[in-house]
């Protein structure tokens, strides 16, 4: 391998050029990265202060509505599982009851007593079912076909 000496004498091997190169790039794209993907200033960790911050009638921290019974549904409910599987989630009454019913029994969820029904109360209030959802599947389809260009 032919070597190449700079002007302060220093000897450079072709492959230490290509390996100082691609090191300096992940760093350069590393940072970038950073500070383009990063996490946003909702998903930086909160000081113990603004943990409890509410604005426009969102919990800050959860992104659950502020209503009766969140601090119940924080408590009981953050523990093991990230709030956004109960905000996607709308169900009634029977079926939030069951779901809880389906975690005692599977996946270790305490007894909860008097909270259950707080909790209950307020998913159904804050995240009911909703009217309109997904369209039903198709059925009946007369399918045909394409032709072409």
């Amino acid at each position: 391998m032919q070597e190449k000496e700079n002007n302060d004498g220093i000897v450079f091997k072709p492959i230490f050029k290509v390996v100082l190169l691609i090191f300096t790039s992940f760093i350069i794209f590393g940072a970038l990265a950073i500070v383009f993907f990063g996490p946003r200033q909702s998903e930086v960790e909160l000081g113990e202060e603004d943990s409890e911050l509410i604005e426009n009638g969102i919990h800050i921290r959860t992104g659950l509505v502020e209503a009766d019974g969140l601090q119940t549904v924080i408590t009981n409910c953050t523990t093991c599982h990230s709030s956004k599987l109960i905000i996607q989630n709308r169900m009634g009454e029977e079926q939030w009851d069951a779901t809880i019913r389906w975690m005692q029994k599977t996946q270790g969820l305490w007894p909860l007593g008097e909270n259950q029904k707080v909790i209950v109360d307020y998913l159904t209030k804050n995240y009911p079912v909703l009217e309109k959802g997904r369209r039903p599947p198709l059925t009946d389809i007369d399918w045909y076909p394409l032709e072409g260009n």
